[in-house]
Formats: C-alpha cells, sequence, structure tokens
C-alpha cells in the first residue's frame, strides 16, 4: 500500500507583494525587509544547578525597511520631515505620525495569501538614493519604519 504524503503545499512566492501604508497613495515596492520578533531569554541559575532555569523576557520587534524607484512623488520624504520636526520640537512622535500598515502576499492572480498588519509605524530613516553616471539602473530610495506591533491581518 502506498504511503501518503498529504496534500501537495504551494510555497508562497517572495517578488508577488504590496505594502499598504495609510495615507500613501501608492502601494509599489520593489522591496521590504522582513517581519521579525524575539523574545528575550532570561536565565536564572539556582543553587549551582547544572540547567538553568528559563523565562521569557521583553519582546521586540525589527525595524521595516521599504525601498522603491525614485520618482516624483515626495510623500515618504514628507512622511519623515514632518515626524522628525514633530519630534525635534516636543522630544516625541505625536500620534498624527503614526501610521499603520499592511503587507500583502500576492498568488499570480493577484489574490491576497496572507497578510500581516504592523501598527503604529513612524519613519526612522529615509534614504533619498545613490547616484551613479556609469550605472544603468534607477535611484532606489528607501523609509525604514519602526512600530509598536504586528501580526497577522483578518
Amino acid at each position: 500500500m502506498p504511503t501518503k504524503l498529504g496534500k501537495p503545499r504551494s510555497f508562497h512566492k517572495k517578488f508577488k507583494f504590496t505594502v499598504d501604508v495609510d495615507g500613501f497613495d501608492v502601494s509599489a515596492w520593489t522591496k521590504c525587509s522582513e517581519l521579525s520578533a524575539e523574545l528575550a531569554k532570561i536565565e536564572q541559575w539556582e543553587g549551582g544547578s547544572i540547567i538553568a532555569r528559563k523565562e521569557p523576557g521583553r519582546l521586540t520587534f525589527t525595524d521595516l525597511t521599504l525601498e522603491r524607484g525614485a520618482t516624483s512623488d515626495e510623500s515618504c520624504f514628507t512622511w519623515f520631515k514632518d515626524t522628525a520636526n514633530a519630534a525635534a520640537n516636543s522630544g516625541d512622535v505625536d500620534d498624527e505620525y503614526k501610521r499603520d500598515a499592511d503587507i500583502n502576499t500576492l498568488d499570480r492572480d493577484n489574490k491576497t495569501l496572507r497578510k500581516w498588519r504592523i501598527t503604529q509605524g513612524w519613519p526612522v530613516k529615509f534614504n533619498a538614493g545613490d547616484w551613479d553616471n556609469t550605472a544603468d539602473e534607477n535611484v532606489m530610495e528607501s523609509l525604514t519604519l519602526t512600530y509598536d506591533f504586528f501580526d497577522k491581518a483578518t
């Protein structure tokens, strides 16, 4: 009798995605860095034990970097500049500068396979790109966001 291996799986492709940032008209991005969270591990060595007692510590989320070809659209720089000016004046980033974003993995027919939502994101870095007269490529700008949390969106 043949062995059942289960249903064949189809893996999500890296190249087909959108990132919808609240307040942006265009969600065309060339690259999006990985979403990643890490739970710190606290080890406590008690009474000469050779095995540490382990407990969870703080939860941290890595920053998200979005990259796209530079165009006349200045929405990335404007958001960064407004946030930086507000933070310089008050020492804090007000909620009006924080935005949610959805990262959508798509199939070949543009159907959403999985959606992730970052909450309360705000820009911490803007890069206008680099220029090279000997290169045959587009200028790429990037925007790095920090955020409070991410979760699978419905």
